[in-house]
């Protein structure tokens, strides 16, 4: 399984600060088996768009993006995502939110992070703190194998009820 990690983030695409939440979620990602490279940083807005249609293009299985999905003007990661989405998966971007405000972080209820699927690529948003990435990673760990062999065109598990 193929994963790709895109940091969304104009000061640490200019260098203003280190990338924190990608070489986390690449950790992670490679501790669950898949094969990843060090994360893609890029600048809000339009270099999210071409990165992510890019990673669609490449037969990606899966897609993590960090940054990007609050309120601020520059906030724009969503913005870029929905359009690539031939289905959402909004229950995984729910349980995220609901993750980080029942860890004792209101402020998660404000990330706009998308899920869904375009093509055969998973693509989920993920907040650009440190502490949203891991939050957004405990949810993702007992289901994403399962989704990304469900997006292939893998059997439902016995007992499953996807």
């Amino acid at each position: 399984m193929k994963a790709l990690v895109v940091t969304c983030s104009n000061r640490a695409a200019a260098g203003v600060y280190e990338d924190t939440g990608g070489p986390v979620i690449v950790e992670r990602l490679r501790s669950w088996g898949f094969e990843v490279l060090e994360p893609v940083v890029v600048p809000d807005g339009d270099p999210v768009a071409e990165a992510l249609r890019e990673a669609v293009d490449l037969d990606f299985d899966l897609v993590l993006t960090t940054g990007g999905t609050g309120i601020s003007p520059t906030d724009a990661t969503p913005e870029a995502t929905e359009p690539l989405l031939d289905r959402e998966l909004p229950g995984v971007a729910e349980a995220i939110r609901r993750h980080g405000v029942d860890a004792g972080v209101p402020t998660a209820m404000l990330s706009r992070g998308l899920a869904g699927v375009a093509d055969r690529t998973i693509i989920v948003n993920l907040p650009g703190s440190v502490g949203g990435v891991r939050d957004g990673l405990d949810v993702l760990e007992p289901v994403i194998r399962h989704a990304v062999e469900q997006v292939a065109g893998g059997d439902h598990a016995p007992g499953g009820g996807s």
